[in-house]
């Protein structure tokens, strides 16, 4: 994809903030406007910074117009509250039985999508279980699939431990695995990627943060993760999930049946001043 960089030369200011922030290098002012030399089109990393850096809203790239964006200016959360949902940030394992609205969690999507990757590669997908009835039916189809390993003798052994998940569930109804929740959420990214399960946890950050914001419980979800990757046949095809992929991580999310009162005390022992190297 061409980037499609194109300056309004009348509101451009020519003060050459895009070519000296560009990451690839390859704006220059020659001409004395901002331009990609044609041979150098397939250097752009499709970062945007030369959109969100101009002071005139002057340029456009990847056919985004600086109208569609946000002005930053005086519209950053304060910094004592974005440390109190950093710090009040808890993993939620009791869940309404009702859905998100589907206006919510698309703005939460929207707002994972816009996590960091690797050499801005991008490559994240998210497969989201976006209804209650469908999420159970594939709790359930879970713990079939596990239940009948079992009982076959062929749950890995570093898997043996599902089968009490399984007890758990049929005697109790309590849900070790998804935790109650009426959603799922799985972010894979391509193999190939040079930080493929960074990528997706970062991913799952931004959402988890921005729910929590909103009133959106949610919980890490390492076991489901290793149930679809290890035990569920056919899971990864009706998750969408590419077989070329790899799942870096998946979060249950829902709306919370526990509302948490305050912060909790963590210690800094694990923090480590470094000496100054000479």
């Amino acid at each position: 994809m061409m980037p499609k960089f194109i300056v309004d030369k009348g509101t451009c200011s020519q003060c050459g903030l895009c070519a000296k922030d560009c990451v690839a290098n390859i704006i220059d002012l020659d001409s004395g406007w901002p331009r990609i030399p044609k041979e150098k089109e397939m250097a752009c990393l499709k970062c945007q910074h030369c959109l969100a850096i101009c002071p005139t809203a002057a340029v456009s790239i990847l056919g985004k117009s600086p109208s569609h964006s946000t002005l930053l200016q005086g519209a950053f959360p304060d910094p004592d509250q974005l440390e109190i949902l950093i710090k009040g940030r808890r993993s939620v394992r009791h869940y309404t039985d009702e859905n998100i609205e589907s206006g919510l969690l698309q703005r939460l999507l929207d707002v994972a999508c816009q996590a960091p990757t690797g050499e801005n590669t991008r490559q994240v997908q998210l497969s989201v279980i976006d209804d209650k009835h469908m999420m159970d039916k594939f709790r359930q189809h879970t713990y079939d699939v596990i239940e009948k390993l079992a009982n076959e003798g062929k749950l890995p052994e570093q898997r043996k431990v599902f089968a009490n998940f399984v007890y758990l569930w049929r005697k109790k109804k309590i849900d070790v695995l998804f935790r109650g929740a009426p959603h799922l959420l799985v972010a894979s990214v391509p193999r190939n990627m040079c930080s493929p399960v960074h990528d997706c946890v970062i991913a799952l950050s931004y959402f988890e943060l921005f729910a929590q914001s909103l009133g959106v419980g949610t919980v890490w979800d390492g076991l489901v993760r290793y149930a679809i990757d290890e035990l569920l046949p056919g899971a990864r095809t009706k998750l969408g999930i590419p077989e070329e992929h790899l799942i870096g991580a998946a979060m249950a999310f829902g709306y919370p049946a526990v509302h948490y009162q305050r912060t909790v005390e963590n210690d800094h022992s694990n923090i480590v001043r470094c000496p100054v190297l000479l």
